[in-house]
């Protein structure tokens, strides 16, 4: 860290030029870089990374090790599990039918429309300028690449491209992609971890004794 953080109890690191609003709740550990501006209400967990330029919207909920990297914009009331990994300019919206005036054409404002969030489970990762239209929610160790558009929700597990997003294979907790084994098995070829997919879905097996 450099001198143009400012220390805070329980070894917060806030930068000088971030934007931290007085009612948020930043806890141990957490590091939030130049120019990112977390809102009133919202609650960070510990040990987070709120990467340059990252915005964190008013009663966003973060859990603990979550990294949001650079310009990634999560608004209200999105929900982030523990672990998630949100990539740069990655996007979770909250606005269903998004108008700037009302059919009258009046300015809309706060009481106009309804805020819908997007929920990332467990250990979910969202790749570089991939976009969460709300309000839909991300499945635990699910992995979404770069640049896709997640419209609908997505199971544990799954691997997530294009637009609009398409399942096109599974992946295990290191990220990598699993690989089949038959009769509906699959085995991560990093850890050895072993799954199974019923009826869409994909689980945990338990380590073999």
């Amino acid at each position: 860290m450099t001198d143009a953080h400012r220390a805070q109890p329980d070894g917060v690191r806030i930068a000088a030029t971030a934007d931290v609003d007085d009612r948020a709740t930043i806890r141990s550990g957490t590091r939030v870089w130049h120019l990112a501006q977390i809102r009133e209400g919202a609650s960070v967990g510990r040990d987070c990374v709120i990467g340059r330029g990252a915005y964190v919207g008013p009663g966003v909920r973060l859990g603990d090790n979550v990294k949001l990297q650079n310009h990634a914009l999560v608004y209200e009331p999105a929900e982030l599990a523990d672990g998630v990994f949100v990539g740069p300019a990655a996007v979770l919206t909250n606005d269903e039918y998004p108008r700037a005036v009302t059919p009258e054409g009046r300015l809309k404002g706060g009481a106009d429309w309804t805020a819908v969030g997007v929920v990332v489970g467990e250990g979910a990762a969202i790749g570089a300028r991939a976009v969460c239209v709300a309000p839909v929610a991300i499945g635990r160790w699910a992995l979404i690449a770069a640049g896709a558009v997640v419209t609908r929700d997505v199971p544990d597990f799954a691997l997530m491209v294009g637009v609009p997003a398409r399942r096109v294979g599974w992946v295990g907790r290191a990220g990598e992609p699993l690989v089949a084994k038959g009769d509906g098995r699959y085995v991560c070829p990093r850890t050895g971890a072993e799954y199974h997919e019923a009826a869409g879905r994909l689980t945990e097996l338990p380590p073999a004794a």
